[in-house]
């Protein structure tokens, strides 16, 4: 066989590899005993628009604090609780696009964004295209993605656009992950191949069993014929197969936590915003379940776009989210108002919290083993600035960050939280997004 027709074989081969253990949809069906230890930890994204009322979110010191009215529907999840104030987004202030979009690109990935078709609403601004980097769940999710069905899963809530100012995950530069709106997708996505059949489900393992054995047959048959890299690549694989091979039987079951949820009735429009709140909550109520079965690890749940404008008429509002964030600080009635939303936000992430809380995992449950980002594409709505912006930590990781403390980094780089993520979810890096704009890890963050 020649040279070069022995390497394109190889490297399909390899990919074919890297792919086998994504494609087994057995794979996510282990409930909590089907865990060795250490259990498997969790990041996700939960992103609100239009920036924020700094003042209405906390007050104090690090650990004797008090949550702020915005903050207040969190307060049985306190201790749970990392607020963070004083961290500048500086690759928000570079490049094309206006500051919506320049939030909204950056806000994950720390690096600016390209230049593209979307002009935004500043005139003399470069007309944007999407970030110039990867963002930090997705550089996550290409880590740790492999052990689960899904790498990530990207969940909405009337996003519905796809241009600069909708989209926050990136999988590379300039490839945007749309979220899925419609929480009848997102069931099919996730769940469309579970079999709740034990009977069948023991079927299908021992069909995967042979399927695995096989490629781990041709694979090692190929290891005497691979430089030392390759062939390092292809033993770290190859025992990633065996330990999933191990697992097949333990996983066959479904059983503690995991389950297949009911098919979903009729939701309505997804789009009317008297159906906010409600696809918001089956958005939360999927991913929570997804995790509990292991599909992924790794999910975003954005609450519509920046520049996002849905109007709450529940709280006697006749005016949008973003129409309300251009009004004047001193306008007490629009401060009311936003800080009314707000809450209403921190309301929806205390309900993924308990819910988290309610899945059983070793002598803990879910949330142990979980961090939650709170994020937003702005500090001030009509100040449309990225000093000082407020982000909030919910959950420790599995013990790599110390919760119920209040943080001021009074100007500390945004990146430096991002490093911080990836450290926590064991993805060793000591910079990530625009190397100069990035320090290192935020201090302090593990106690």
């Amino acid at each position: 066989m020649a040279k070069g027709r022995f390497m394109l074989n190889r490297r399909a081969l390899l990919r074919g590899l890297a792919g086998a253990a994504i494609g087994l949809p057995l794979l996510e069906v282990m409930g909590p005993k089907a865990y060795a230890a250490p259990l498997p930890k969790r990041l996700v994204i939960f992103f609100t628009p239009d920036g924020t009322i700094p003042g209405a979110w906390v007050s104090g010191s690090e650990t004797n604090f008090t949550l702020g009215p915005i903050l207040q529907p969190l307060q049985a999840h306190k201790d749970d609780l990392i607020v963070l104030t004083g961290i500048n987004n500086e690759a928000a202030h570079h490049g094309p696009g206006d500051d919506h979009q320049r939030g909204m690109e950056t806000m994950l990935t720390g690096t600016e964004l390209q230049t593209g078709p979307d002009k935004g609403g500043c005139d003399t601004c470069p007309a944007a295209g999407f970030a110039g980097g990867i963002s930090i769940d997705q550089a996550i999710a290409q880590k740790i993605g492999n052990q689960t069905k899904l790498a990530s899963m990207e969940f909405g809530v009337s996003v519905h656009e796809a241009n600069s100012w909708s989209r926050m995950s990136f999988s590379a530069p300039g490839s945007p992950m749309p979220p899925v709106d419609d929480p009848k997708k997102a069931y099919t996505r996730i769940f469309g191949d579970f079999n709740a059949d034990p009977a069948g489900a023991k079927r299908l393992a021992a069909e995967r069993h042979l399927v695995l054995s096989s490629v781990m047959g041709d694979a090692k048959k190929l290891q005497g014929k691979l430089g030392a890299g390759d062939r390092a690549k292809l033993e770290q694989h190859l025992s990633s197969l065996d330990g999933i091979n191990k697992h097949l039987d333990t996983m066959v079951t479904i059983g503690g936590d995991c389950s297949l949820p009911p098919a979903l009735g009729d939701i309505g429009d997804v789009y009317d915003e008297a159906n906010h709140e409600k696809v918001g909550q089956l958005q939360m109520d999927l991913m929570v379940q997804a995790m509990a079965c292991d599909i992924t690890r790794v999910a975003s749940l954005q609450w519509t776009t920046s520049v996002g404008n849905t109007t709450f008429s529940q709280f006697g509002l006749s005016e949008g989210h973003h129409e309300l964030s251009h009004h004047p600080t001193d306008d007490q009635t629009s401060q009311a108002a936003l800080i009314k939303i707000d809450a209403f936000y921190a309301k929806q992430l205390a309900y993924l919290i308990a819910k988290m809380k309610t899945i059983h995992e070793g002598s803990g449950t879910m949330f142990d083993n979980t961090t939650i980002l709170w994020c937003n594409e702005l500090a001030v709505g009509n100040a449309h600035s990225h000093n000082d912006m407020r982000y909030l930590l919910a959950g420790s990781c599995g013990g790599a960050f110390k919760t119920g403390r209040y943080l001021d980094y009074k100007g500390d780089p945004h990146n430096n939280l991002l490093v911080s993520l990836c450290q926590a979810m064991d993805v060793p890096v000591d910079t990530f997004g625009n190397p100069a704009y990035c320090t290192g890890p935020l201090s302090g963050l593990t106690g």
